[in-house]
């Protein structure tokens, strides 16, 4: 096992997280002479720059790139042309790696199938409210069968969080699409599908991401997510996957079906006993969480499973008006950012 491997990593203003991230690539039981630490920095504006060169004086793999176009893809693309490493893997500034990770990942890319590799995501928050957000985000009602945030048992998917790449698949199918706000990785791994090779998901590859601490950012995220999800649709013609139409759908019936029962006394019976079966099953995850976890979750817990599905499908529409109807791709140029 000889590979060289290089982390990408994106960030702008992280202070607070990016330490504790190249600490844990500095850690990893892969050996360091074969691993390069790539940062494209985002032209930070805190104390970011100064944590990564205080880590810089130490170990000589680690890597900071100016990143002047300030985009989260224009600065993995930055980090993914300054090497030229057998593997290329995108993280995330506001998250950790286990000590394995690197290890892990080129074992799974062994398998010649394997274009992309990755694993699953463990989110936490160091408050009540985040810690509860947290869970949401892990429970397969919360985001469907996004199954790298709680797979147990190794799969092939349509996509993962934190990718681990062949270069000469990158340099087949080309980087990432530097229009996407978000969703990037989505869109690069529906070309990495279209091109024949397999996205496994593998258990065994382990990391920790800071997931949002209030409402507003969460509803904001996924927000996002939404709406540039129907980018990456209009581009490749066809979804990855239909959980991404589910919020659409939902927020459609809430509206429409709202609207319509005022016509209806059949569709209005219809309408209140589909809300109330969605209201139950809302209840009963966050009871089950809270029960498992902490009873101070529930409240956080039942607010934060509407917010994830109602702002993606908020989102999905604002998307299908933006690009289809308006044929606009600017509208959310002012929320590119270079962290993830």
């Amino acid at each position: 096992m000889n590979k060289t491997v290089s982390i990408v990593i994106p960030c702008r203003n992280e202070e607070n997280y990016i330490g504790k991230c190249l600490e844990s690539f500095i850690n990893q039981t892969y050996p360091k002479d074969l691993l390069k630490i790539i940062v494209s920095d985002g032209m930070s504006t805190d104390n970011t720059r100064n944590v990564i060169k205080d880590l810089q004086k130490e170990h000589d793999n680690i890597i900071l790139l100016d990143n002047k176009g300030l985009s989260a893809p224009k600065g993995m693309n930055l980090g993914i042309r300054h090497t030229d490493s057998d593997i290329v893997i995108i993280f995330g500034a506001h998250s950790y790696a286990d000590k394995d990770f690197v290890l892990e990942n080129v074992r799974a890319l062994e398998n010649e199938e394997v274009g992309c590799a990755g694993g699953l995501i463990t989110t936490i928050n160091d408050t009540t409210k985040g810690a509860a957000i947290a869970e949401a985000m892990s429970c397969p009602f919360g985001v469907g069968n996004a199954l790298f945030r709680y797979a147990e048992k190794e799969a092939y998917v349509d996509t993962v969080a934190f990718g681990a790449y062949r270069r000469t698949l990158l340099e087949e199918i080309g980087l990432f699409d530097e229009e996407l706000v978000r969703n990037q990785d989505d869109e690069l791994n529906f070309r990495v599908e279209k091109s024949g090779a397999k996205i496994l998901l593998s258990p065994k590859i382990k990391s920790t991401y800071y997931g949002r601490g209030d409402f507003r950012k969460l509803w904001r995220q996924y927000y996002q997510y939404g709406f540039w999800k129907v980018r990456v649709i209009q581009k490749h013609k066809r979804p990855a996957s239909i959980r991404h139409l589910i919020p659409l759908a939902f927020v459609l019936f809430l509206v429409g079906g709202g609207i319509l029962s005022t016509f209806s006394s059949f569709i209005k019976n219809a309408y209140f006993l589909i809300l109330g079966l969605y209201i139950l099953l809302d209840l009963f995850f966050s009871l089950k969480i809270s029960f498992s976890k902490s009873i101070k979750y529930l409240f956080y817990l039942v607010v934060s499973f509407p917010i994830l599905h109602i702002s993606y499908g908020l989102g999905f529409i604002l998307g299908l008006l933006n690009f289809y109807i308006f044929k606009s791709s600017k509208i959310e140029e002012r929320n590119k950012t270079t962290s993830r």
